[in-house]
């Protein structure tokens, strides 16, 4: 058999062109004529009551017009935490059945948490891609190993390896709006300008999504597109422009109890929720405001007037986009969804942060936050509301992201598409989940999930199409059954009642809680008649389990993120004293490939060449400004900076300058307790000082890289700004590593922190 037989060709093959009939095959799929665009527009951490057409007082005019000229939905579901529901929203099936049951960007060894998904679930992209869409993704991605995030790869599961043709955005779970960890395709890149300069994550990434939609449509504009827009608003940092944050000065100041009251009655007033809802007490883990102090209620009330800024920011970008929909004469053929992907997040805690990530250690006290309120929201802090805001957030629902009750889960849900629905400004109330989005872009676009997909048998899509909703809100729903679990909380929903466990980490399952929830009369779960009907309850906890198995759920996991990266600690084996050679990049490396020194003795060795002494710069930076270490030459001598979570510095400088021409310059390092020990500086085996460390074997970095010859993203240490790029020829870094350990309790708050 020739080989060209292999292909399809319905031609004829003569000796010459003569004798034989030539024939053309269209590369790639066809969409159907008329066929829509499709764009999905992601949001973060924005509660079930936080857009001004859900109840807020925040002033979101663009994405209220959204709605007003499409559908509100105020009974649909996530997953409660953002990499699960990225996978359910991209693939229309549970996330624990494609690998994604939690945030763990790892490989448990189990199937439902691989930290990637499954080849078995074709992405949205992938098919879309397939039957002639141009595809591109924009903004946060989080759907891949942390291993797998650097310029060795493997990219396969990188957006370009996924049916994405472009991708603009960040690989990890959080990144800073002003000073983002970039990626374009399948590169590292630095930011396009800087934050001094007006620089903002947001208009950056919607700015590329015109862009996209712009060449797309001069290339090929009777094709459609897929523009998948994964903001990272609203997810903390709370990072706005000063006017945006300022145009909200006082009007939080009446406190969240107040605020929540009103939010639940304009909801009633908008029909947003129904009449006999119910709001229920404050929960019992938030702070009464009358027993604040004022202190702490000028400093609360400014991280809200913070995330109102950055929220009202966002909306003016999406108007952006809308826009320029309108402009390209494409919004009336366009299917616009915007969501959430969980409820508004307590990870603030009881009261707030002005640096996020070190805060979780209680480094910051509630004075020297209110020495850097002016920071707040500015690239000098990584800002967070206190848990009470995100309650309000999640009016008149109980509990916050990563819970499966509905301040976990109920999320807005916005499409408007004019082509089919006429009903503009409805609200509809069918129950709906995150699966059900893929099932309905492949009903309104005429298209099937493939059987098969690059030779892979493809799972079923779980999902239920919504769009019967569009032109009858009181059709009764459609999706009889849904099942939850996220971090040993689980949850079911059937035919209106809704089975929950909170589950305490670390202890058996058996030992949960159900509550039982009769949802067509109890929107907000607030009466638990579980007492009233056992036998209820019992259908549901074993449906539960019936779900669990048939979904791949199993097995559950009782024990605490901390503990489950200790286990994979132990998986990994102790690793043995080793080496790790560095050489000069300025595209720097994700915090995952850098070197684990926590809880190690270790040293540096970089080997320089300066032509004279001044040349000075970055040798090895590591982390940002949330916390990290530098070591630098700088006015001619060397030192070691330690960035204590944001809050404190700590500084070893050589006693005398150094010299020019070759050199081979040390830093060693001593563990004497726990996250303290001593740092000592050589050149070649000179003594050239030393000082006293903490915390420098469990750094707190969340934001930033790790780069060699510079400093990437945001300084490490006051000292000097960024990137303060070597002077000299860096020929390498050489670290050397002992007594290693797995610090599972900085990898588990690192993990939570970027979810």
């Amino acid at each position: 058999m020739a080989y060209w037989e292999k292909e399809t060709f319905e031609g004829t093959i003569g000796r010459t062109t003569e004798e034989s009939v030539p024939s053309w095959t269209e590369r790639g799929g066809r969409a159907a004529p008329g066929a829509p665009n499709v764009v999905i527009i992601l949001l973060d951490d924005l509660g079930f009551a936080q857009l001004g057409c859900y109840g807020s007082d925040i002033a979101t005019p663009n994405i209220d017009a959204l709605a007003a000229g499409g559908l509100r939905y105020n009974n649909f579901h996530t997953t409660a935490l953002c990499s699960p529901t990225r996978a359910a929203l991209l693939s229309g099936r549970n996330p624990h059945s494609v690998g994604l049951r939690s945030v763990l960007m790892a490989d448990s060894g189990f199937p439902n948490a691989r930290g990637r998904v499954s080849k078995s679930a074709a992405l949205l992209s992938e098919i879309l891609v397939e039957n002639g869409y141009n595809t591109f993704a924009v903004g946060k991605w989080h759907l891949n190993t942390s291993q797998e995030q650097s310029f060795s790869g493997p990219f396969d599961n990188w957006p370009l390896g996924r049916g994405f043709e472009h991708f603009y955005g960040f690989l990890g779970g959080a990144t800073s709006q002003w000073n983002p960890d970039l990626v374009e395709d399948n590169k590292r890149v630095k930011q396009p300008a800087r934050a001094e300069d007006g620089y903002h994550l947001t208009e950056d990434l919607t700015d590329k999504a015109i862009d996209y939609i712009r060449e797309q449509q001069t290339a090929a504009p009777d094709k459609p597109f897929f523009c998948y827009l994964a903001y990272g608003a609203t997810h903390a940092p709370h990072h706005a422009p000063k006017e945006y944050i300022d145009k909200y000065k006082g009007r939080f100041d009446q406190g969240w109890d107040l605020a929540r009251e009103q939010y639940f009655a304009r909801q009633q007033a908008l029909g947003i929720i129904p009449q006999d809802a119910e709001l229920p007490p404050r929960s019992p883990d938030v702070l009464p405001w009358e027993e604040l102090s004022e202190e702490q209620k000028r400093l609360y009330a400014r991280l809200q007037e913070a995330f109102a800024g950055f929220l009202e920011h966002t909306d003016h970008h999406v108007g952006r986009l809308v826009q320029a929909l309108k402009d390209f004469g494409q919004l009336d053929n366009t299917l616009f969804i915007l969501l959430s992907d969980n409820g508004a997040c307590s990870m603030g805690g009881d009261h707030g942060t002005v640096n996020n990530w070190g805060d979780m250690h209680g480094a910051e006290p509630l004075e020297s936050k209110l020495s850097r309120i002016d920071e707040i929201g500015t690239p000098l802090a990584d800002n967070h509301y206190p848990k009470g805001w995100a309650q309000v957030g999640n009016t008149p629902l109980r509990w916050y992201k990563s819970f499966v009750h509905a301040g976990g889960v109920k999320d807005p849900l916005i499409i408007h598409y004019p082509q089919r629905i006429q009903d503009g400004g409805g609200i509809r109330g069918q129950y709906h989940h995150v699966t059900d989005i893929v099932p309905t872009v492949l009903e309104l676009t005429g298209l099937s999930a493939p059987a098969e997909y690059k030779g892979v048998p493809q799972q079923p899509i779980h999902g239920t199409s919504l769009a019967y909703t569009f032109e009858d809100g009181d059709e009764p729903t459609r999706k009889t059954t849904q099942i939850y679990e996220m971090v040993g909380n689980r949850a079911i929903y059937h035919e209106g009642w809704k089975a929950v466990a909170v589950h305490r980490p670390d202890t058996d399952f058996e030992e949960d809680v159900w509550e039982l929830y009769r949802l067509t009369e109890d929107f907000s779960e607030v009466r638990d008649v579980a007492a009233e009907y056992p036998e209820k309850l019992e259908e549901l906890v074993q449906l539960w389990w019936s779900e669990a198995e048939k979904y791949g759920f199993l097995p559950l996991e009782r024990r605490s993120m901390r503990a489950i990266l200790q286990n994979l600690g132990a998986r990994k084996g102790p690793q043995p004293p080793g080496e790790r050679v560095f050489y000069r990049s300025e595209l720097g490396l994700p915090m995952s490939k850098s070197p684990d020194i926590r809880g190690k003795a270790f040293e540096i060795t970089a080997e320089i060449y300066r032509d004279d002494i001044s040349a000075e710069g970055v040798l090895v930076a590591s982390g940002g400004r949330a916390g990290g270490y530098a070591w630098y030459i700088q006015d001619n001598r060397l030192v070691f900076g330690n960035n204590i979570e944001g809050v404190r510095y700590q500084y070893i400088e050589s006693a005398e300058e150094l010299p020019a021409g070759e050199l081979k310059l040390r830093f060693v390092y001593t563990p004497e307790g726990e996250n303290e020990g001593t740092g000592r500086l050589y050149l070649g085996d000179r003594h050239l000082g030393e000082g006293k460390l903490q915390g420098s074997a469990a750094i707190g970095f969340a934001f930033g890289q790790f780069n060699i010859g510079e400093n990437g993203l945001t300084p490490v240490v006051p000292q000097y700004q960024v990137p303060f790029r070597f002077g000299g020829e860096l020929k390498k870094v050489v670290y050397v590593t002992a007594k290693p350990e797995w610090d599972a309790k900085a990898a588990a708050e690192l993990e939570l922190a970027t979810e």
